[in-house]
Parts: structure tokens; C-alpha cells; sequence
């Protein structure tokens, strides 16, 4: 069999390359497959033909991502996500970097700043943080695991300052303990069980809703499995339950973390504060899936 490139094709069937490029990534060119980034179509592969423009788009926001991911499409919904949901969920821990500057790194995988200092740890967690994006693109629809969720901390600080600490475990559990807001969270003697309890209670649950997915989200936060990166990694594994549960996603903004702290700390005594928060978090996501076009 032979194959032919995007560009091959594209000009055999008088067409933008990035429309080939969706039909092979939307699974529409029976026998394309991928060679590392480069896609193989056969050469007697026959074009998509004519549908209606509606019928055409992806159907879920799932779908959506994982083909502009796959394409490689610039300004989309899947590049809002990775540089707005790394940027807000980086900036409440604390990086100094600005959205312009994520959005550069997103794009152009350089750095180029001219102006001021930047902490390497920002930049190097920031690339992690696209990874981390596309690994829970990948496994949206699998059952949460402690080994999935270990392997999401391992990809977000590998190559960190802090991974060349002899104390500091990068994709293991905290060796030492450690506070958040000023609380105490569980001992590292006690983290294991804790996480295997948490994990056991979230997926016996059949029809997840998104107070189950909040609640989730306190309890992985206040046993603070991590030495670091707790925040980043509980908002990751909320973006990917609920579009594994078909629920609205969400991004925290910067500008909310105060009222997603005081939600996170009075949660068990009040629920409304954080899941007020969330849902003006979701009505501002929704406004992205309007503009995008995409159902919801």
C-alpha cells in the first residue's frame, strides 16, 4: 500500500490542508494513521464527501479538543483551554509569568522575554502543564487512579527545582508534613489509605454529578497528597471529571481565588460559597462554548 502526505492530498482533492488534517484526526479517512506527527493516507483513499456544515462539527466539547489537539488548529477552544486554564490555575500558586507570556510559550515553545526576571520554575512548569492538558484529554473517559493522578504530578514537576530535592518525591506521595491556608492536612503516614478510601467512595458513584466532583475536590485538597502542586493537579482532575461526566467544565480564574479558597475551607459547613463560585466559573466557560459554537 502506498500512503500520501497532507500536502499530497490536500492538493490531489483541491482542498486546505487543514481540512485533510480534521478528516484524518475526526477518523473520516479510513486508513490514515499517524507516524509520529505526520499523518499516512492511502493513496486510493476516497474524499469525505459533501455533509451538512452542523453534522460535520464534533459532537461533544471532548470531541472538539481532542480533534483541534490532533490538527494542531491555532485559536480554537482547545487553545483557549491550555493557555487559559494554565495560566489562572499557575497564577493562584503563585507564577509570576503573564497570559501573554503563556500564550507565547503555548505557541511558540520559546521564551523571548526581554523585560524583567522569570523564575525558571514558572517557565518549566508552565510546559508541564500543556502535558498535563493533553493527558487528561487522553484518559477523560477512564476512572480516576491513584496511579493516573500520581503520573499527572510526575509530568507537572519533572525537571522543577524541586525535583532535585532529596526530600521531595515528584510523582509519589509527601514525605513530610504540610499545611494549606493555615490548616493541617494528613499526616504522610496516612495519605495512602486516605487516597485509596477517596478513590474507592468517588468511583463507586454512577451518575457523577458536579457536587460530587466539588466534593471530590475538598477532600483530595485537604488530605494534600503532593508535597506540592495539590491546587494544580485537583483543578486538572476536575476539568477531566466533568468532561468524563459530560458536565460544563470550568477554569478558576486568578480574580476568583479568594472566594475558591474561603469555598474550599468552608465547604463541609456551607456548600454554596464554592459551588457559587464554580457555577460563575462554568457561565464564564459556557461563554467560550457560545462563541466557538460548540453544544453544551
Amino acid at each position: 500500500m502506498k500512503y500520501l502526505s497532507v500536502v499530497e492530498t490536500a492538493k490531489k482533492w483541491n482542498m486546505p490542508e487543514r481540512t485533510v488534517r480534521n478528516y484524518c484526526a475526526e477518523g473520516k479517512i479510513p486508513g490514515a494513521f499517524l507516524t509520529g506527527k505526520t499523518w499516512n493516507i492511502p493513496v486510493d483513499a476516497v474524499k469525505p464527501g459533501r455533509i451538512n456544515a452542523v453534522a460535520a462539527k464534533p459532537k461533544s466539547l471532548l470531541d472538539s479538543l481532542k480533534a483541534e489537539q490532533a490538527a494542531k488548529t491555532s485559536g480554537g477552544i482547545y487553545h483557549k483551554v491550555q493557555v487559559d486554564l494554565t495560566y489562572n490555575s499557575n497564577h493562584i500558586e503563585g507564577s509570576r509569568l503573564t497570559h501573554e507570556q503563556t500564550r507565547y510559550i503555548f505557541e511558540t515553545n520559546t521564551i523571548g522575554f526581554s523585560t524583567g526576571s522569570i523564575n525558571v520554575d514558572d517557565i518549566v512548569e508552565t510546559a508541564n502543564h500543556f502535558k498535563c492538558i493533553d493527558m487528561i484529554l487522553e484518559r477523560a473517559k477512564y476512572a480516576l487512579s491513584e496511579s493516573f493522578i500520581k503520573e499527572l504530578h510526575r509530568s507537572l514537576k519533572n525537571g522543577t527545582s524541586d525535583s532535585r530535592r532529596n526530600w521531595f518525591v515528584v510523582g509519589g506521595y509527601k514525605r513530610l508534613p504540610n499545611e494549606v491556608g493555615g490548616r493541617e492536612t494528613t499526616s504522610p503516614e496516612r495519605v495512602s489509605a486516605e487516597m485509596r478510601a477517596l478513590l474507592e467512595t468517588y468511583n463507586a458513584i454512577q451518575e457523577k454529578t458536579l457536587d460530587d466532583i466539588i466534593t471530590f475536590h475538598v477532600r483530595f485538597e485537604t488530605i494534600h497528597p503532593f508535597q506540592d502542586g495539590n491546587g494544580r493537579i485537583g483543578r486538572l482532575i476536575m476539568f477531566k471529571e466533568c468532561l468524563g461526566n459530560d458536565i460544563v467544565p470550568f477554569i478558576i480564574d486568578d480574580a476568583m481565588k479568594m472566594f475558591y479558597y474561603r469555598g474550599l475551607q468552608e465547604w463541609n459547613s456551607e456548600k454554596g460559597y464554592l459551588r457559587d463560585t464554580i457555577l460563575a466559573a462554568q457561565d464564564d466557560f459556557k461563554k467560550y462554548l457560545d462563541y466557538f459554537r460548540i453544544a453544551y
